[in-house]
């Protein structure tokens, strides 16, 4: 049984010791109390609202909200025609002209991105704003898919504000989604350039389109890799990546990201793990280890996250090791800092080695170190195939450690963690 669910914390990337972070983001959803009071959240299945005091009784208010759904549903249907169809035009024409800007600005976006599915559903009943008479907002779950046809759509809530006019209500505005779970899209609130791949899609400001082709080439790469550590056997149909300048990458996926992190990959439904790399202080070389260490997140953890931070030096190890691109291990750039912190009074515990927030670069990188030693020493004694047994168990199927350890290897955790934590003592010297 899942207790609770966590995404992969920050790992350290390159040698200025900038990190990578996995986070489930828990923001508020920014919703007017006035308008909607409870919680949303996206599904794998459909979206929920709690509300508060409402009726199940078509009384007349609730009559003519419905009606109004109705004709707001057939304008959206409308819109998510154009789109697909390329028809800019007929995309803004279910809005008011002061909407258009952004408009046109997600219409490029999402035809950068080569989007093949795009479906909206109306979440709840529209609900009158107070104090602009004629006003509603409603909320709305788009469902995507980008360059693979008939993919597992990726859902987001996004609230939407509409004008009455007759049988084809105006579109306001369309806001920013602010989830529970992960917060503003790129496509929603910037301008993209985007590079297509076998495997890849990478995205990027115009102002950085020039990294684009060898960005391409990096991650096509780097998806080989990952492909290999799709525990479910079904890799994602394209590993999604976006390139954040140093103002996109305080606003995409809702920002406010530790100092020192350098990438995240975060879940956004459909099987999909969306990855954000920091332009910023990223170098060629640590661009290749954080495109393995990545995508290897996305394409074994599942959609909902994992199980406990006690299973974080796993599933960090896991990628770390991925990322090291089979290098001898006395060449892992982060071994000089699992020594200082084997030194330093480590307290030779694998479950509670991940950094806090707050962590020193050297604490960050010691602890990525261990993961990936950990790991290391399974795959060396037993081989990856049962090293991803032993993972799946654990982090898909939500089984004890100990649980998997007798299913993967055939031995006591607690003998083959003594085994991982000497492994990692003896070779951090």
């Amino acid at each position: 049984m899942i207790d609770e669910v966590q995404q992969p914390a920050p790992r350290r990337l390159w040698p200025l010791w900038t990190v990578l972070v996995v986070v489930l983001l828990l923001l508020g959803c920014g919703l007017p109390a006035a308008l909607v009071v409870g919680v949303i959240r996206e599904t794998g299945s459909r979206p929920t609202v709690s509300r508060v005091g409402s009726s199940a009784a078509d009384d007349p208010a609730t009559a003519v909200a419905r009606a109004l759904s109705d004709r707001i549903t057939a304008q959206l249907h409308r819109q998510s025609a154009a789109l697909l169809g390329g028809d800019r035009a007929g995309f803004l024409a279910v809005a008011d002209p002061a909407a258009h800007n952004d408009l046109r600005r997600r219409f490029a976006a999402l035809r950068e991105l080569k989007v093949t599915g795009w479906r909206a559903e109306p979440s709840g009943l529209p609900v009158p704003i107070i104090g602009k008479p004629g006003e509603w907002r409603l909320l709305v779950r788009f469902q995507y898919c980008f360059v693979t046809p008939n993919c597992r759509p990726s859902p987001v809530l996004i609230g939407t504000r509409w004008r009455e006019n007759g049988d084809q209500p105006r579109m306001v505005a369309m806001e920013e989604s602010k989830s529970v779970e992960t917060g503003t899209r790129p496509w929603e609130i910037s301008d993209l350039a985007v590079a297509v791949g076998a495997r890849t899609i990478v995205a990027t400001t115009p102002a950085l389109r020039g990294k684009l082709p060898g960005l391409l080439a990096q991650a096509e790469s780097a998806a080989k890799v990952a492909d290999g550590y799709a525990v479910t056997g079904s890799p994602p149909d394209r590993y999604r990546i976006f390139y954040a300048g140093r103002t996109e990458w305080q606003r995409w996926y809702g920002g406010e990201r530790p100092e020192w992190t350098g990438g995240y990959a975060v879940t956004v439904g459909g099987g999909h793990h969306e990855v954000v790399l920091n332009a910023e202080g990223l170098s060629n070389s640590g661009t290749d280890d954080l495109l393995r260490h990545e995508l290897t997140h996305a394409a074994s953890l599942p959609e909902r996250g994992y199980p406990g931070k006690l299973t974080w030096w796993l599933v960090e190890g896991l990628a770390e090791f991925a990322g090291a691109g089979g290098q001898a291990v006395d060449r892992y750039e982060g071994i000089a800092d699992v020594r200082k912190m084997v030194r330093g009074g480590w307290d030779g515990k694998l479950e509670g080695v991940n950094p806090a927030d707050d962590a020193s670069a050297e604490r960050v990188a010691g602890s990525y170190g261990i993961g990936y030693l950990a790991v290391r020493h399974l795959v060396d004694r037993y081989g990856p195939l049962r090293l991803l047994t032993f993972f799946k168990t654990v982090v898909h199927d939500g089984r004890t450690i100990e649980a998997a350890s007798e299913k993967a290897f055939g031995e006591q955790w607690s003998t083959l963690h003594d085994e991982c934590v000497a492994y990692v003592r003896a070779t951090a010297g």
